[in-house]
């Protein structure tokens, strides 16, 4: 995934108001940037961190700049941008990147479905003898690194996460095929636990 125009960097002094941060650019200017993460972003806002941030070229937005990039323990960069984590596994499924993903001809993002009125992050379909068979994608950003490369899920007790949950169980056992595929955008992180404690 490309970012253009390139992520800008800066530092990062707090984030609050769970959708704000202020961050200190270069030459010392302090600006607020849209945080497009509604979870605690344990370890991942630690003030002095470096951040980095894209611009919107669409002037109607109160907060044109996006917090995308933070760098936890001086070495490790992190996805926080949840938005990304949907993108960068479509991209992944268009290039064929994931085989269990693949051999589907149709591809749909944020399809309603459910009976809770939800809407899937994406929907793999493929007719085949006038059926249908079909995938849902339901993906899930992992940034809570725990160090030895352990990462946990959730980050925050999430109520839409446990309805995306439960609609995901009612497709499996409507024997349709449901995948909860976590993104990991962590570089320090290559296993997925469940937070259990949280």
């Amino acid at each position: 995934m490309q970012f253009d125009p390139p992520l800008r960097e800066a530092k990062l002094i707090k984030r609050y108001k769970r959708f704000l941060a202020d961050v200190k650019l270069a030459d010392g200017t302090i600006i607020t940037l849209h945080c497009p993460n509604t979870g605690s972003m344990k370890n991942c806002q630690q003030a002095g961190s470096k951040i980095w941030y894209s611009t919107s070229t669409n002037t109607k937005r109160k907060y044109p700049n996006t917090w995308e990039i933070v760098e936890v323990d001086g070495r490790y960069k992190v996805g926080i941008n949840t938005v990304s984590a949907n993108k960068l596994v479509l991209e992944a499924i268009l290039d064929n990147e994931i085989v269990s993903l693949q051999g589907y001809s149709k591809v749909r993002k944020e399809v309603p479905y459910g009976a809770q009125n939800s809407r899937i992050d994406i929907l793999l379909e493929d007719p085949v003898n006038n059926q249908s068979k079909r995938c849902f994608v339901e993906v899930k950003n992992v940034s809570l690194g725990i160090g030895g490369g352990k990462g946990l899920f959730p980050d925050a007790v999430t109520v839409r996460g446990r309805k995306h949950m439960e609609e995901l169980i009612h497709i499996a056992s409507s024997r349709e095929r449901a995948v909860l595929l976590f993104c990991v955008q962590h570089e320090g992180i290559n296993q997925v636990f469940p937070a259990d404690d949280i």
